[in-house]
């Protein structure tokens, strides 16, 4: 990451990928494929999924544990 150069005026600050409309397509396009362009993004959405499936793993393994006891003995 870059260093940043102050602002000729103090509180006010101009970005050229929001001037260009660059943040707002990108915005769009996250949310129309449902799939975030940030790395971050990717991330946290990875993370849920995988919070999910770990519970929904857990909840078989309880619901499965009483029957493979009784096939074992």
């Amino acid at each position: 990451m870059g260093r940043r150069r102050k602002s000729l005026i103090p509180g006010v600050s101009f970005s050229w990928r929001r001037a260009t409309g660059l943040s707002a397509a990108k915005g769009r396009l996250s949310r129309k494929t449902g799939i975030p362009l940030t790395r971050a993004g990717r991330q946290r959405k990875m993370g849920r999924m995988m919070g999910c499936a770990l519970a929904l793993l857990a909840l078989a393994a309880a619901c499965l544990a009483p029957v493979l006891l009784l096939w074992l003995l």
